[in-house]
């Protein structure tokens, strides 16, 4: 929405394609029960317009879907986006020609297009993944995904349901079920480190002073570590003594929000006994929650470190295992065996017979949507072919070989470790930039060197190295995803970092790129 914003702008003709019925995006599709943001509502807004920015007003702490969608809508509707946008329309290829120094498009609707450039505003988590198991096909009931939810509500009512997954959706998802179901199984492989976040309205005075303060607020995020504003903290979590530990995260899990925890010192994702201080504070807390000793257990993670696979934030997930209709199943004891017509059935033999079966299995994330078309590059060389090996990019935001192609928060960019609307505006205002550099120049095409690419993938896995997120089987690295490419597909280095060094590449010309 924000590219096309932009490139009017600069006086370009722009055409969007858009899968879904609307604007919206992630927030189109993933309609589930209980979906919020785990960001607070006045940071994951746009920056780029003041008046929007006042204009609008928040009505929680961390927004649902619907108002998430009222302002996406809001938006389109103020800017005239749709205007410029093909909706229930799906790329199915894009093809680089040297010759005509523009890309030819082709469309689920038969249509072919040519345009100068080409930017992939796929999404990073917009391509649902299945669980791998048999007989889904077979089962009689009511099958749902997390990130495809139906438009019309979903019965649960007085029915059997379960839920295959303990991600950050099915977290949101599973204490709403279990308030209407008559049963609800939750089938958990690996449980996740969630944090409880403290949702409540947003009073006048809070929304007033927030409004005063945008300018300065939003250039601290700008320059941040994640797009949002946190103390860096100064401090190891090693040099203090268990009370003050304790205090402090304490006070982090009290604030009710996704970075305070793994923010309370500066060593928690780079030191693994640093971080075995925070993530045994957390199943501290779920063995004081949930009442039954065993199922805290299960529910306590215990094979990754707090922070490398993606924590959550929720509103009575763990006291919903208190509940006498709900049951954890623990795949790690008992596999999951086959889906059956009745329901599931794991490897003690046991079937688990289900009205409703949710499967909130996530995403084959962050390429997974880039690759879905069949983009074609020059001499030949298709994107699936060049990422055979995991994908390589210069700044997370080209490709060699793919010139005038752009990938909005792409592998390799900052993404989806971050704040997602700051990092969506810097790179479309980056591409932006670029573009009218370009025709400033009369010049017209940009093509990142091999060098340079090689370059920034080594610096982003030497970056991640140093770190703990590289140790868990998470969708960051594409463990999540049978037979995908491993390796730890994000710029750790910051926000702040990542911008200034953007903003380098263009000051010298384009450093790394070549421009003809």
């Amino acid at each position: 929405m924000y590219s096309i914003y932009r490139f009017r702008q600069l006086g370009l003709s722009v055409r969007a394609f858009e899968a879904a019925a609307d604007v919206g995006g992630t927030w189109w599709w993933n309609r589930y029960p209980g979906a919020r943001c785990d960001i607070q509502s006045i940071d994951y807004s746009y920056s780029f317009d003041e008046q929007l920015e006042q204009e609008w007003t928040w009505s929680e702490r961390y927004a649902t879907q619907p108002e998430i969608l009222s302002y996406a809508n809001h938006v389109a509707d103020r800017f005239d986006l749709r205007r410029d946008v093909q909706f229930e329309t799906r790329v199915t290829s894009a093809t680089w020609s040297d010759d005509d120094q523009s890309w030819t498009v082709t469309t689920d609707r038969g249509q072919t297009l040519t345009a100068r450039y080409l930017v992939m505003a796929v999404g990073c988590l917009s391509t649902k993944k299945l669980p791998e198991i048999d007989g889904l096909d077979s089962f009689v009931g009511t099958v749902v995904h997390t990130g495809q939810w139906p438009h019309e509500p979903v019965d649960v009512l007085g029915k059997r349901v379960g839920v295959i997954g303990t991600g950050s959706s099915a977290i949101q998802l599973i204490p709403i079920l279990a308030q209407s179901a008559a049963h609800l199984t939750v089938f958990q492989r690996t449980p996740a480190f969630t944090f409880p976040a403290k949702n409540a309205p947003l009073d006048d005075e809070q929304l007033r002073a927030m409004k005063q303060n945008y300018p300065a607020h939003r250039a601290a995020a700008r320059q941040s570590f994640g797009g949002v504003v946190v103390p860096p903290a100064t401090s190891s979590a090693l040099d203090a003594d268990e009370a003050e530990r304790q205090q402090r995260y304490e006070q982090a899990w009290e604030g009710g929000t996704l970075h305070g925890l793994l923010a309370a010192y500066n060593d928690l994702m780079v030191d693994e006994r640093a971080n075995e201080t925070a993530a045994e504070f957390v199943r501290q807390q779920i063995a004081a929650i949930v009442d039954d000793p065993q199922v805290a257990e299960r529910l306590a993670p215990r094979s990754y470190p707090i922070g490398s696979k993606r924590a959550c934030l929720d509103t009575n997930y763990y006291a919903t295992y208190n509940r006498d209709n709900v049951t954890l199943i623990d795949l790690r004891e008992t596999p999951l065996d086959v889906i059956t017509e009745g329901g599931v059935r794991t490897a003690d033999g046991t079937v688990h017979e289900l009205d409703v079966l949710v499967l909130a299995t996530g995403f084959d994330a962050i390429t997974g949507p880039l690759l879905e078309p069949l983009i074609t590059g020059r001499d030949g060389l298709t994107l699936r072919q060049a990422w055979a090996d995991g994908p390589h990019t210069y700044l997370g935001l080209t490709v060699a070989g793919f010139p005038n192609m752009f990938t909005i928060t792409g592998p390799g960019s900052p993404s989806v470790m971050t704040n997602m609307m700051v990092s969506i505006e810097q790179h479309v205002e980056w591409i932006a930039q670029c573009i009218a550099d370009l025709g400033a120049a009369e010049q017209t095409s940009i093509e990142a060197t091999v060098d340079a690419q090689n370059e920034w993938s080594a610096l982003v896995t030497m970056i991640a190295e140093h770190t703990l997120y590289p140790r868990a089987n998470s969708w960051y690295t594409g463990a999540n995803v049978p037979g995908k490419p491993r390796g730890f597909m994000l710029y750790l280095g910051g926000v702040g970092n990542y911008r200034n060094t953007c903003a380098e590449v263009a000051a010298e010309g384009y450093r790394g790129f070549t421009r003809r």
